[in-house]
């Protein structure tokens, strides 16, 4: 008796570990994005308008309008959610620069979520209290999708942002 016991708390405990050790998705059967998958530089190589007029004056991540954005530089160290954006573009005149971010990969909704905190000289991330979040609709290889909703005169609407693997 002692030795059916005994090999049935093992059996037991190889089950809790298999299913604890089981890849996790999203309860709505969307896609779960590694945050190795996003690993690397990345260039942002376009913003598109969804609900929005095309050329509205917007200003992303409290930081620029999103024309400085694109051919900026994203880049994302896995092992520990660190990485930055480099901007370059100097028509219209935008400032250039680097911000150092701190970054994860959330799910909300059932949606995979992308936050991040910009960290300034000095900055833990503990201490940062506002950040940034948009929703990863596609990872691939060599391409990755934002959506962020934002405000504009009174309506919702989306920035679509369309990144190249560097």
């Amino acid at each position: 008796m002692k030795h059916l016991t005994l090999t049935a708390l093992c059996g037991l405990f190889l089950a809790f570990f298999a299913v604890s050790c089981a890849p996790k998705t999203a309860a709505t059967g969307t896609t779960s994005f590694s945050k190795r998958a996003l690993n690397g530089s990345w260039i942002l190589t376009d913003i598109q308008f969804d609900g929005i007029p095309k050329g509205s004056k917007v200003s992303i991540f409290d930081e620029a309008p999103y024309q400085c954005f694109i051919g900026s530089q994203w880049d994302f160290v896995s092992n520990n959610n660190k990485g930055s954006f480099t901007l370059t573009a100097t028509d219209n005149g935008c400032s250039t620069g680097n911000q150092p971010i701190i970054w994860s990969i959330v799910q909300e909704n059932g949606d995979n979520v992308f936050q991040f905190k910009k960290l300034f000289n000095g900055d833990k991330a503990k201490n940062v209290t506002t950040g940034y979040k948009v929703s990863l609709s596609d990872v691939q290889a060599t391409s990755m999708t934002w959506r962020a909703a934002v405000g504009f005169q009174g309506q919702t609407g989306y920035l679509v942002y369309s990144f190249q693997r560097k």
